[in-house]
């Protein structure tokens, strides 16, 4: 799999979530939106007690609520698009302050910030208790698709590299007073980017043969094989077996 490779999400510490397996907390993060997304939007109280779960998980994982609360800012675009939901939707109209809301766009608004909310944040939280490298080994261990795993490795080894390259193609820019102000500076930008592109594939081109000739057969070999104990899965799956639990009395009630 390569060298580990440190993200933004990522917030080391020592904790009981931290130290479970990677492939119990996939399947438990998996499983908890599964049920998010199946729990009817007219059982409000459901969602409340959703996100209780997921505060006690990074309380228990030690990942201070501003962290978890600036990583939610990446639903801006869809909290845009649920704040519309009123004005457009059709169907029944009810005031609100003197303005006229769909009532059906009011609850497609609120199904999409409730379920959509609780999925991105319990994401953060696995990509903030568990490690890029950690999350391809759990991947491969759920027996996802080698060749998906290929590719999610090599993008994230080679993410940092290309970042790179664009910051030293910045610097030249940079160096000779380029800046870029305006439209008639796209061109130069337009330029650039496909210099990076093909400087991109030459270095792909020359990886793909530089492991070929190391015996590569398209199969990446195990390196290390994580396994996980009846307990530690008993421990990850407590999330989503509560969050069913609460689901059905969603659907009883």
């Amino acid at each position: 799999m390569g060298a580990g490779h440190a993200h933004q999400l990522y917030r080391r510490a020592s904790s009981p979530v931290h130290a479970l397996p990677p492939h119990t907390k996939l399947a438990a993060t998996f499983a908890f939106v599964v049920v998010v997304v199946s729990t009817p939007r007219e059982a409000m109280w459901a969602f409340g007690v959703y996100a209780v779960l997921l505060g006690g998980v990074a309380g228990l994982a030690r990942i201070p609520p501003l962290f978890l609360l600036k990583r939610l800012l990446i639903e801006v675009p869809f909290v845009a698009f649920a704040v519309l939901l009123p004005f457009v939707a059709e169907g029944e109209r009810v005031e609100v302050l003197g303005v006229s809301l769909s009532v059906s766009g009011l609850w497609g608004a609120w199904n999409v910030l409730a379920k959509g909310t609780l999925g991105v944040a319990a994401s953060v939280l696995l990509a903030a208790t568990t490690e890029l490298r950690e999350l391809l080994l759990g991947l491969q261990r759920l027996r996802l698709s080698p060749l998906l795993v290929q590719i999610a490795t090599f993008m994230i080894r080679y993410g940092d590299v290309i970042t790179d390259e664009m910051r030293r193609m910045r610097i030249a820019r940079e160096s000779r007073g380029f800046e870029a102000r305006g439209l008639r500076h796209w061109g130069v930008l337009a330029k650039s980017a496909g210099a990076l592109f093909i400087r991109s594939y030459e270095r792909g081109e020359r990886v793909h043969l530089a492991m070929l000739s190391r015996g590569y057969a398209g199969v990446m070999p195990v390196i290390d094989e994580v396994t996980a104990s009846r307990a530690q899965w008993s421990y990850a799956l407590a999330l989503p077996c509560a969050a069913l639990v609460v689901c059905l009395l969603g659907w009883v009630l």
